[in-house]
């Protein structure tokens, strides 16, 4: 352990976000770096707790006691050693990551936790910074090929253990650039795209093929594809996104939320020639649903130079404290403020939209609202509650249903379960042979790192198939669900 009695005489401290009046100038991530003292000091505070529970908050199997000690003692090269055994991209969940590693430390029984995600952020930073992160090439090939469709965090980790084990993996994606939703789902103030680039080059640097701009099912057919490769993983993620059939609905001004953060980080990167073609500029933005994504909306709303912004979410307000009946080490649904809830904007609780209000051209102009309380299991509209808000633009972000509906489905001949998920068994294998799924294509809407732990099992799988053994860890099966009452 780090030291002996951190846990009981150092507080818990974070980063210290840049000013508000600054950070909504610009796109740049919000924190400012920790020192390097402070944060062994943080490391140290992780105790010899005999079990440690963190292991059972992360599905990666992280070994974050090992590399607390290992930071507060001052061995950066071995701590990031012991980070990558287990965690492909520790600069990807270091900055997305909501930490339920955290909730379930055994110091936040009583205390505030262990900031292990920001222990692991430094740590992966610190080796890029001292050129530690080199490329891991293989000894032999093995002349086996696989073909992995989506490039998310599952597909990048399934395709980089494929790559290390020594086989040829393409990784074919349909937009203009590798990603997935690290691209063009995350905005840029929480994570910037350098910190992905850095990243496909080593893995270019190991041998990993990328393949933008290629639409499997419609430019090259799934079972083209599969006579093509020795086999096939699907990390196409849940990008069905949950609608919100109600009157005016069609109005001009409604968008998803995924319609939506694309185009803000295309500007926030320079890549538009003219405005965004989904701006919040001078308008009332209402983005529904209360997590993430929509969050996330927020900060990018405010950056385009909202006139206002309000977050609606359809739940009452959480309590500030873990309630009773989500007791440690579970991961509590607790009110929490992201820094783009620190910048700006309303939050609105226990309310649900009746109606998008359009004016004589179509336009939305207002939302129709109405306070609701939860009976008999559903949430009911309460009488005489009904109110209208301005909006010019609004943005679902309420979730998403699975994986989507298309003709790669049907090509692949791969089954789709009752929740619109991908079907496969306990080793990630889906009804056809030779076709695997990982991430939230096959789990349904999740965790970054729920995702890098399937695609590093989902390898595991694809690596004896193709070899007959493997040495690949395989951290979870595909049925182990997150630590929940």
């Amino acid at each position: 352990m780090g030291d002996p009695k951190g846990f009981l005489t150092t507080p818990r401290e974070t980063p210290t976000r840049r000013p508000v009046d600054v950070r909504i100038l610009d796109w740049k991530e919000v924190y400012e770096p920790q020192d390097l003292t402070d944060l062994k000091k943080q490391a140290g505070r992780c105790m010899d707790c005999g079990i440690p529970f963190c292991h059972s908050g992360c599905p990666l199997g992280n070994l974050i006691p090992e590399w607390n000690d290992l930071i507060w003692r001052g061995d950066k090269t071995e701590a990031i050693n012991r980070l990558h055994a287990t965690n492909n991209f520790p600069e990807f969940t270091g900055r997305l990551c909501p930490a339920p590693c955290e909730t379930a430390c055994v110091v936040a029984i009583n205390r505030d936790a262990v900031t292990i995600k920001q222990v692991e952020l430094r740590t992966i930073e610190e080796a890029f910074d001292n050129g530690e992160v080199k490329p891991l090439a293989p000894d032999r090939i093995s002349g086996k090929t696989i073909a992995v469709i989506g490039s998310g965090p599952a597909g990048l980790a399934a395709a980089q253990q494929l790559t290390r084990a020594g086989h040829t993996v393409a990784v074919y994606e349909r937009a203009d650039k590798i990603g997935g939703l690290l691209r063009y789902g995350i905005p840029e103030f929480k994570m910037e795209k350098s910190i992905v680039d850095r990243r496909l080059y080593q893995m270019e640097q190991e041998g990993t093929r990328f393949r933008t701009g290629v639409d499997i099912g419609k430019d090259i057919t799934g079972s083209a594809l599969r006579n093509k490769y020795d086999a096939v993983v699907i990390a196409i993620g849940a990008t069905n996104w949950r609608e919100l059939p109600i009157p005016g609905r069609d109005a001009v001004g409604v968008y998803q939320a995924m319609e939506y953060l694309p185009w803000g980080n295309k500007q926030a990167l320079g890549e538009l020639t003219s405005e965004p073609a989904i701006n919040a500029s001078g308008k009332d933005v209402v983005i529904l649903g209360g997590g993430d994504t929509g969050a996330d909306c927020l900060g990018t709303a405010i950056r385009q130079g909202a006139k206002s912004v309000t977050q609606l979410e359809i739940m009452p307000r959480p309590t500030e404290e873990r309630p009773s009946n989500q007791p440690w080490p579970t991961y509590p649904m607790i009110y929490r403020v992201s820094s783009a809830h620190e910048e700006a904007g309303e939050r609105m609780y226990a309310v649900s939209t009746q109606e998008f209000i359009k004016d004589k051209d179509g336009n939305l102009s207002a939302l129709k609202l109405v306070e609701t309380e939860f009976i008999n299991g559903k949430f009911e509209p309460v009488t005489g509650s009904e109110k209208e808000i301005p909006a010019q633009l609004v943005l679902l972000a309420m979730g998403f249903t699975g994986a989507e509906k298309s003709d790669l489905l049907t090509q692949l001949e791969v089954e789709v379960d009752e929740r619109g998920n991908i079907k496969r068994d306990h080793e990630y294998a889906t009804s056809t042979e030779g076709v695997y799924v990982c991430g939230d294509a096959g789990r349904g809407q999740s965790l970054i790192v729920w995702a890098i732990a399937e695609g590093r099992s989902a390898a595991s799988t694809v690596d004896t198939y193709l070899s007959g053994q493997t040495q690949l860890p395989f951290p979870i099966e595909s049925t182990e669900r997150q630590l929940m009452v």
